[in-house]
């Protein structure tokens, strides 16, 4: 019975067996012998790309974590070249220029990479890097000359892409110049060509509604400002240069970035574009011959960039640069009053300049940290890209950062620099006194007798007698400090101007300029003539060749504030990865040089810089009234400050220069301000005033901040 039954079973299963080999059979013909040439002939069809999946940007946020540049999702648009060239499109060319027409008629527009004119006579126009390599990569891989014209070449579009002569000269070159940057990105083996960057969703809708599946939507990134200011310090981001390319996209090197990849052009953009730019992922995307995507596998995710903190406080940013403007704008319009009235009383010799421009520096006194960096006049970084040609153009250059990129002779803002050079060097001490006689004819003999402002100022009817180091610097003392330069000797003030960072480099990550610290060594790179006595006396109280950066002058004041350490300025606090989960980054407050002297001598010079603001006898009672006995919310913080003159020359409007810190008894901020034809240092200190109300208003909102976003200070 058992035999019985285990062989009954042992046929079904056998049974099983054969249907399933039989199915297997049957399948396996149908696909083979029925269907097998169809398979075959889609297989030869089928067409497989790897195109780089975009990675986002990391953000830059302020020192107190408030996002400053950001990412916005948006849609790109690209042309399908296999649904465009198929046979299911009869014209290509009509297609193309309807596409460009709904995007015209949208107000929007589409990449033309094309460097021809739009009408003719057909000239190249000034090219870009990318532009330039880009044709230059066409020419060659269609056999064309180098040298061929505009002309010729749009004579060569019209002939190998068939463009009909019904078509205008204009719409031939919108035509053409798709058809080319579709074309040229395959010669040079990159990603496809993005027809419109950005697109809105009436667009999409539009040109889907007309073209159908020629156009393809991807998913992407542009960057999105978050504040209207910091232009000059943040920069922007703009398709690569041929500079850029032969940084970031070497030979034989993946390195993530492709010829459309738009990389940081000047600014934080720019210095940070290690942190900030993502790795681009890779895809593999199959299509049928008519263009259908049928399977999209990610090969490589991308890996977005990571997130940078500035040294900067946005909201002081923000008030430096509104204080900047007003402040400005005030001055020209009394500026305005004074040469009505001079011109009108025929005093034509004193008609003033206009304002050209300015800038304000903010730092941390005890780190050198930049909290505001503000240049004026300044622009919109969400439309700069569009601006940029008119911003060229632009009364006062716009796009010149005065802040790192502006030298200017200090004047009397040098004077504490000569005062501790003097004491260190014992060529005076906290008690010695120099005679003011109004005129320092040591050199007289050579033709050279410079006078005192007082002594200028007051028709020679009135010097500033005798004055000890503080006293001088409460006064202004030209005589004072022309006889301690002149005792000290040029090399001795060049070495404490290179201590305090004056003709240095500042540590900051962005473009500046190191200026220039007088010396006979470059002299007549700025006068025609030798190095004479007189320089070296000139030199003495920020005059001759010096000229030096806002933000040297700040730092050089927040060494003064502090005793004589001079910090970097670098922009750079902290970097953090993608999901804010890991901190990368974390700058260590850097030295870069001390000034060493006795504690009693940069008490006597900061006692001074304290007279200049809380002594009405001081050389400005413009600056006594307006930061004298300084208070804010009623509690006293007093200022110690310095103004300068910046002589440009006869018949040149002096340009003003003003430094302060405060509080005196304990200093949080140093703080310079330039204004071009500015005419006097005094004139500045509303504007620092103001600044300083800013900063001590916005403290608590900054703790504040600090306390809610715990990712960083």
């Amino acid at each position: 019975m058992k035999r019985l039954v285990s062989s009954s079973r042992l046929a079904a299963f056998a049974l099983v067996v054969v249907l399933l080999i039989a199915l297997c059979a049957g399948t396996l013909y149908k696909l083979q012998i029925i269907e097998g040439a169809a398979y075959y002939e889609e297989s030869q069809n089928s067409l497989t790309s790897y195109p780089s999946v975009t990675a986002a940007r990391g953000n830059i946020l302020d020192r107190y974590g408030r996002v400053l540049v950001s990412n916005r999702e948006c849609y790109n648009l690209k042309i399908s070249d296999t649904r465009l060239f198929s046979d299911e499109v009869e014209d290509p060319n009509a297609v193309i220029l309807q596409m460009i027409n709904l995007v015209e008629a949208a107000g929007e527009t589409y990449t033309d990479d094309l460097p021809i004119t739009l009408e003719p006579p057909f000239e190249y126009t000034n090219m870009t890097d990318i532009q330039r390599t880009l044709l230059d990569a066409y020419l060659k891989a269609k056999g064309l000359d180098e040298d061929t014209t505009a002309v010729e070449l749009m004579s060569y579009f019209r002939t190998r892409y068939e463009i009909a002569n019904s078509y205008t000269a204009e719409e031939m070159r919108k035509i053409a110049s798709v058809r080319y940057a579709v074309n040229v990105r395959y010669e040079i083996n990159t990603n496809s060509y993005i027809f419109v960057e950005d697109a809105s969703i009436d667009l999409i809708s539009d040109l889907m509604g007309v073209v159908g599946n020629v156009v393809e939507v991807e998913t992407s990134y542009v960057r999105e400002y978050n504040t209207q200011y910091a232009a000059h310090i943040l920069g922007y981001v703009q398709a690569m240069s041929e500079e850029d390319m032969a940084k970031y996209r070497p030979e034989d090197e993946n390195s993530g970035y492709d010829y459309d990849t738009k990389v940081g052009r000047d600014g934080v953009e720019a210095a940070f574009e290690d942190w900030l730019h993502g790795t681009n992922g890779e895809a593999r995307v199959t299509r049928t011959a008519n263009g259908t995507v049928t399977s999209t596998v990610y090969l490589e995710d991308p890996v977005p960039g990571n997130h940078v903190y500035l040294t900067i406080d946005i909201q002081l940013q923000e008030q430096a640069e509104r204080i900047l403007e007003t402040g400005i704008y005030e001055l020209q319009i009394e500026r305005n009053d004074d040469n009505a009235e001079a011109v009108a009383e025929g005093r034509l010799d004193e008609v003033r300049e206009d304002i050209q421009g300015g800038a304000i520096v903010v730092v941390d006194v005890k780190t050198g940290e930049p909290l505001a960096i503000a240049s004026y006049p300044t622009y919109d970084l969400a439309t700069i890209i569009e601006d940029y040609a008119d911003l060229l153009e632009a009364d006062y250059d716009p796009l010149f950062n005065r802040a790192l990129m502006g030298a200017y002779a200090p004047g009397s803002t040098f004077k504490p620099c000569t005062a501790i050079a003097g004491l260190t060097e014992n060529i005076i001490n906290t008690e010695t006194q120099i005679e003011c006689t109004g005129i320092f004819t040591k050199y007289e003999s050579q033709g050279y007798a410079p006078a005192c402002w007082i002594y200028t100022q007051m028709d020679g009817q009135l010097t500033h007698g005798y004055d000890n180091v503080t006293e001088a610097l409460k006064d202004s003392c030209n005589i004072f400090f022309y006889t301690v330069a002149d005792d000290l000797g040029i090399r001795k003030l060049m070495e404490y101007a290179e201590d305090f960072g004056l003709g240095e480099s500042t540590g900051i990550e962005l473009t500046e300029t190191t200026g220039n610290m007088s010396n006979p060594d470059n002299h007549l790179n700025y006068d025609v003539d030798g190095w004479v006595d007189g320089d070296t006396v000139q030199a003495g109280i920020g005059q001759s060749d010096s000229m030096f950066t806002p933000l040297q002058i700040a730092e050089y004041c927040a060494a003064i504030a502090n005793g004589g350490t001079r910090h970097s300025a670098a922009l750079l606090k902290s970097v953090r990865s993608y999901d804010y989960s890991r901190q990368l980054y974390q700058n260590k407050t850097e030295v870069l040089s001390t000034v060493d002297s006795a504690d009693y001598n940069w008490a006597a010079v900061q006692r001074g810089m304290y007279l200049m603001a809380n002594d009405i006898t001081s050389s400005s009672n413009t600056v006594y009234y307006t930061l004298g006995n300084y208070s804010y919310n009623g509690v006293s913080l007093p200022v110690a400050a310095k103004t300068g003159t910046s002589q440009l020359g006869e018949g040149k409007t002096n340009n003003a220069i003003f430094m302060c810190y405060a509080p005196f008894d304990d200093p949080e901020i140093a703080v310079a301000i330039v204004v071009e034809r500015g005419l006097s240092g005094a004139n500045l200190s509303r504007m620092a005033r103001n600044v300083l109300d800013a900063y001590f208003s916005l403290g608590s909102i900054s703790n504040t901040a600090e306390r809610e976003n715990s990712l960083l200070k």
